[in-house]
């Protein structure tokens, strides 16, 4: 077994922990859901749901992975022992093992996605591009088995490079350079937005809230993204929770990367939006609204090929910050057994996370007719990919989520908890611990329920 690293300083986990909740919910998800779900209205759910639910949870896998110092799987079998009870909670740690580990499979195919459209956009191959022949191009891309399995594993490989060389020279490093670089380039499209696109209609779209645009779908939908933007259910703020210094204050750091997150999603917001408006396009275009819709704004807009590169180097980095923690938090277990490698054990992960992930790749083409639970009404029409998707988002992270809670809450001591909050008994700790008690899981398990039954 390897030994245990720690981030080199409080900002190195910070900002990992932020790239690991910072990608594509934010720069792609999080326009499309808000032009689906009536702008300002949703987004101020969102950003209540955030506050009241996300950074509690933030708090639990921080704790949960900084007391226990092991992998997830570790790190709550050691905790339930603790605490005195049975050490299956391991369980809980496979869990969101396999939230991890299933989620990137189908996330670098995505992540794929943009790498072919960054070299096109670099290449000058977005110029001119009407909005049927961006449709076209898009489903040109995906029918493609070659090209979508080569990017895929280049997007893969990125991942492993930097996973493979540790937690400080790796992790550490790469994410100091990528997120500042990543909200460098956010705010010079905002900047770019502000001065030749449609920016009111931007602003009074995600700032003039109409609740007469919601209903119980809007809500349930804006309190599911609070918890899939920060990551909520994964294993990997716990697995970086393991390597976060014990004088970092927990409560304070969930409150910066929730606040980190919170900005990327506004100003992704104030960078999309104006372009949207300007160009006629359609704020609710759904997912296509990144290798759709977009691209038509960039092929008409002045020095659109070099604002289009940038955009997507920037979901590039917003990607690889997220599937780094990804496959961090399955390598952190891996590594835990005996004669075990960091390098071999990170080429062993990813390399069957692509092989999987190449189902996802062909149901796009090779395998598109192929539905394997067509017998099932709820998934008839389910490809590989879409299968994978839903149980991953819809099963795997809402149970995830739920069952932290209760460990938190239930399994988990108040004095182990209080202790590494560091919080004594003030009232925030006495409020965070009725919230993972009594509130947060009847909700989680409401959405739950609602997102199966439909």
């Amino acid at each position: 077994m390897e030994h245990r690293e720690q981030f080199a300083s409080r900002w190195g986990f910070a900002l990992a922990a932020i790239g690991s909740a910072v990608g594509l919910g934010n720069i792609w998800r999080f326009p499309f859901m808000a032009g689906e779900n009536g702008g300002g209205a949703f987004i101020s759910l969102y950003f209540l749901f955030i506050l009241l639910f996300g950074i509690p949870a933030l708090m639990a896998m921080i704790l949960i992975g900084r007391r226990g110092g092991k992998s997830p799987v570790g790190s709550t079998q050691a905790l339930a022992v603790a605490d005195g009870h049975s050490p299956e909670w391991k369980w809980l740690g496979w869990l969101t093992l396999s939230v991890a580990f299933f989620a990137l499979t189908f996330f670098s195919v995505v992540a794929g996605w943009v790498l072919a459209y960054l070299v096109k956009s670099v290449m000058g191959e977005l110029i001119g591009l009407s909005p049927s022949a961006s449709v076209e191009l898009f489903n040109l891309v995906k029918s493609d088995p070659v090209a979508m399995t080569f990017w895929h594993g280049v997007f893969m490989v990125l991942t492993m490079s930097i996973v493979g060389q540790g937690v400080r020279s790796g992790v550490e490093r790469a994410v100091s350079l990528m997120m500042p670089a990543l909200f460098v380039i956010l705010l010079f499209l905002v900047v770019y937005a502000a001065v030749t696109a449609d920016f009111s209609s931007a602003i009074e779209f995600m700032f003039v809230p109409d609740f007469d645009r919601v209903d119980s779908q809007v809500v349930l939908l804006a309190l599911g993204q609070a918890f899939f933007s920060l990551s909520v259910g994964g294993g990997g703020i716990i697995a970086y929770g393991a390597y976060l210094q014990r004088e970092a204050s927990i409560p304070k750091t969930a409150v910066l990367i929730a606040s980190a997150n919170v900005s990327v999603d506004l100003l992704a917001g104030l960078a999309i939006f104006p372009l949207v408006f300007a160009y006629g396009l359609k704020a609710g275009a759904g997912p296509g609204l990144l290798f759709e819709t977009l691209p038509v704004a960039f092929s008409q807009m002045p020095g659109g090929g070099l604002v289009g590169s940038l955009f997507f180097v920037l979901v590039l980095f917003a990607a690889l910050s997220t599937s780094i923690s990804m496959l961090e938090s399955v390598v952190s277990r891996l590594i835990e057994r005996p004669g075990a490698t960091r390098a071999r054990m990170t080429v062993i992960a990813g390399s069957v996370i692509w092989f999987i992930g190449l189902g996802s790749v062909f149901s796009y083409n090779l395998l598109a007719d192929f539905k394997p639970l067509a017998f099932i009404s709820l998934f008839e029409d389910f490809t590989i990919f879409r299968l994978v998707d839903f149980f991953v988002v819809n099963v795997l992270i809402l149970t995830s989520a739920i069952l932290i809670t209760v460990f938190v809450g239930y399994v988990m001591s108040r004095k182990s908890t209080r202790e590494e909050l560091g919080l004594g008994n003030h009232v925030i700790f006495r409020i965070w611990h009725f919230n993972m008690r009594y509130v947060a899981p009847p909700v989680i398990f409401l959405i739950f329920v609602v997102t199966l039954t439909g």
